[in-house]
């Protein structure tokens, strides 16, 4: 008997193209002012909003009529996307993020999600959800630099989807494994 290979996963909230595309704007525009880091590809961020890790797909499969139900319980929304900001909040740097303001469906989808998880064997998370995008990340230390103001205004979002991740030499590859429609 052949057994199936764990995939490393997670479920997030897809970006309209037009805010991708202002997001890789802002990326070209940051390039010359932030040093050594590592930029994510504008067209692969997402906000996530629980990372599974190494899951056998047929736990995945059991998760998805819960994320169905929760996506459908959760009407579309509108999130205004402003602010850069840094992981860890002080020292240096690993992480430069994109803010997100999410209203208040969004954030119960989100515990929904959580709850999915828990329920389908998971543990809880121990981190408190801060909704953000990942602009880049730094493999080695390097001073704090100085976050410019931003503001890329409104995002729809309309559909949660369910994500492999796979690590590769140019970075993760992200595929669709079951996508959502709120509301």
């Amino acid at each position: 008997m052949t057994s199936v290979k764990p995939v490393r996963a997670f479920v997030a909230l897809e970006l309209p193209v037009e805010t991708r595309t202002r997001i890789g704007t802002l990326v070209t525009d940051l390039r010359p002012e932030i040093a050594k880091i590592r930029w994510l590809p504008a067209e692969g961020i997402h906000l996530t909003l629980r990372f599974l890790g190494e899951t056998p797909p047929e736990i995945l499969r059991q998760l998805e009529p819960d994320l169905r139900r929760a996506a459908g319980s959760c009407p579309r929304a509108e999130a205004c996307v402003s602010g850069l900001g840094l992981f860890p909040e002080r020292g240096g740097p690993r992480i430069l993020w994109l803010g997100v303001a999410l209203p208040a469906t969004v954030l119960t989808l989100q515990a929904a999600c959580e709850a999915a998880a828990i329920r389908n064997g998971f543990p809880p998370e121990r981190r408190p959800f801060r909704p953000h995008l990942t602009l880049g990340r730094w493999r080695e230390h390097t001073p704090r630099p100085t976050l410019p103001p931003v503001d890329l205004g409104l995002a729809t979002l309309d559909t949660l989807t369910l994500f492999q991740s796979e690590l590769g030499p140019e970075g993760a590859r992200y595929t669709r494994l079951a996508t959502f429609s709120l509301g």
